[in-house]
């Protein structure tokens, strides 16, 4: 997989996927579960789990996780009688590069702190 947008996607359907993401991020309950998605890791979460986390009623969760799954964001995996969720890093990546890909105009000192602040640590 690559960090860059799908090479055979048109610009602007980049950007129809890009809005689509950033719209599923621009609700609270939802940047909150992609947040905890995110710091889940690969193990995941029980949609169960999120809502009871979270507050929220599991049918109004399985909403939010939908649309998150829709704008590729997240990911499910049925479990026997239970759904995992997992954040999708592609998606992520994809998200973040094609909002810096024509970050610094050339100048990747005008992005260092930006890339540092991005960048995975523990």
């Amino acid at each position: 997989m690559t960090d860059r947008m799908d090479v055979d996607q048109t610009a602007s359907e980049q950007q129809d996927w890009a809005v689509e993401a950033l719209q599923a991020l621009a609700h609270g309950t939802r940047l909150s579960v992609f947040r905890l998605l995110v710091k889940a890791g690969n193990a995941g979460l029980m949609a169960g789990e999120i809502a009871q986390r979270l507050g929220v009623p599991p049918s109004t969760m399985s909403h939010h996780l939908g649309l998150l799954e829709r704008a590729r964001l997240a990911t499910s995996e049925r479990e026997s009688r239970v759904i995992r969720y997992r954040a999708d890093y592609h998606g992520m990546r994809r998200l973040m590069a094609f909002l810096m890909e024509d970050c610094c105009q050339g100048d990747p000192l005008l992005c260092a702190d930006l890339v540092e602040t991005i960048a995975c640590s523990n």
